[in-house]
């Protein structure tokens, strides 16, 4: 059995480094996503924005307030149109602020509260690649030991009634 726990701690030390060196890569091309749709969103919006300093002081909710009250329907759903790009544009705003604040919130939104269909693009475009700067080698590292000792503790845990039994 000791050979089996030794091999055991390896594979899963191994697995551990190789899943923690992916991690900041992910976290890294999702940021450099969210980056990219806020600027795609931004510039969808400028167009508004110009036609908003003209007639609105700015304000593109006035701007969509007077498109959404015209009695013209085309206006009407042209102003549904501007506010669903406003919208998308402040979500990805507060997103990027909040993942560009420090690296806990870059991680914690990556894996926990992402702004979805980004966070589904990059998995299914992610590229695994092995990044050996400080922090994934630091990152890969801890994980592995990290899951190496779980490992551990739960085939010891598994093994404990057996030995009881070899013992009486």
């Amino acid at each position: 059995m000791g050979i089996f726990t030794s091999y055991l701690r390896m594979i899963l030390l191994i697995i551990g480094v190789l899943a923690g060196i992916q991690l900041p890569g992910f976290v890294d091309q999702y940021g450099k996503s969210l980056q990219a749709h806020l600027i795609e969103s931004e510039r969808s919006l400028n167009e508004f924005r110009d036609e908003a300093e003209k007639f609105f002081d700015g304000s593109i909710e006035e701007l969509i307030a007077h498109y959404q009250t015209s009695d013209d329907r085309v206006f009407q759903e042209g102003g549904q149109s501007i506010s669903a790009i406003y919208q998308r544009y402040q979500q990805l705003n507060k997103a990027h602020q909040n993942f560009n604040q420090n690296a806990w919130n870059a991680y914690q939104q990556a894996f926990f509260t992402p702004v979805e269909d980004i966070q589904q693009e990059v998995r299914s475009d992610f590229s695994y690649t092995v990044r050996l700067n400080p922090g994934a080698i630091l990152f890969g590292l801890v994980s592995g030991l990290i899951l190496a000792v779980f490992g551990e503790l739960i085939v010891r845990l598994l093994a404990r009634p057996f030995r009881q039994s070899q013992r009486s």
